[in-house]
């Protein structure tokens, strides 16, 4: 029966609709989902057991999991004793990492939703804003004085950049001089490439607008959104003058956790999207 199910899987007729894997069009890799997908249903499995309900063979499957292995999806664990063992090494079962897990997807961006729903109906939209404050001070400032300790906004938008990066955002900056600039000042653009929250930050722009408060008071100068991920863009992008604002300017933008009722500042003022960002 369970060779039939796993046929069946294979066929493509009781996939369950909200598991994504990678894109795999060889047979190898539709093998090595099947295999994942049976440690996460039934693991830990030995290779033969696996073998045993996939019908095809040990030594194939073996192969398959030791891919799986050298790529942090899977792990082992000795199998328990059961009366007296032969000699030989000890049976080995396999069962998939938390890495190995998240090729079958997440529902986190859900969770997180819901949350901040509940939030925003028992406290109100201030506590919305508070927390997406409170978010944005715990990533950068780890990092502050890495940042800030750079000479012209063009390098600090670098530096804040190989943070972005480290957390997860694909950032890079590319410069923008007066003749590509068009309607913005020449200086720097600084492209996050990938947004971990711009799911929740779709429906919760004031993830947005404090991500680009907390790159105001970073820069020490204005920045303006040009494009959003949270708005369907293919990147987020901020544009960071060359020019800097004077002391009063950085004055405004204190940093996020000395604030006690912050609110927006007018770095989107001027945002196509509406401020709008992930």
């Amino acid at each position: 029966m369970k060779k039939q199910e796993a046929e069946g899987r294979r066929g493509g007729s009781v996939e369950p609709p909200a598991v994504v894997f990678p894109a795999q069009v060889t047979a190898e890799g539709r093998t090595r989902n099947e295999i994942a997908r049976l440690l996460l249903e039934e693991g830990p499995l030995s290779a033969v057991a696996v073998a045993e309900q996939l019908g095809i063979s040990a030594t194939a499957v073996r192969r398959h999991l030791e891919v799986l292995v050298a790529d942090n999806e899977a792990q082992t664990r000795e199998a328990p004793r059961r009366g007296r063992r032969g000699r030989g090494r000890p049976a080995k079962l396999f069962l998939l990492t938390e890495q190995g897990r998240s090729r079958f997807g997440h529902a986190y961006d859900d969770l997180a939703v819901s949350a901040l729903r509940f939030l925003a109906e028992h406290a109100g939209e201030p506590a919305v804003k508070a927390f997406a404050q409170h978010r944005m001070a715990a990533l950068v400032d780890p990092y502050r004085e890495a940042v800030t300790r750079q000479a012209g906004a063009a390098s600090r938008a670098e530096a804040l950049a190989n943070v972005l990066t480290r957390e997860g955002y694909a950032a890079s900056t590319r410069e923008v001089d007066a003749a590509g600039a068009g309607p913005v000042a020449p200086g720097a653009q600084l492209c996050q490439h990938h947004c971990p929250v711009a799911h929740v930050a779709a429906e919760f722009p004031q993830l947005c607008e404090a991500e680009t408060e907390a790159f105001a008071e970073l820069l020490g100068t204005h920045v303006q959104r040009l494009a959003t991920i949270a708005r369907g863009d293919a990147a987020c992008t901020t544009h960071v003058p060359a020019e800097p604002v004077g002391s009063e300017g950085r004055r405004r933008h204190r940093p996020l956790a000395e604030r006690e009722d912050a609110t927006v500042t007018d770095t989107d003022s001027e945002t196509p999207n509406g401020g709008t960002t992930a």
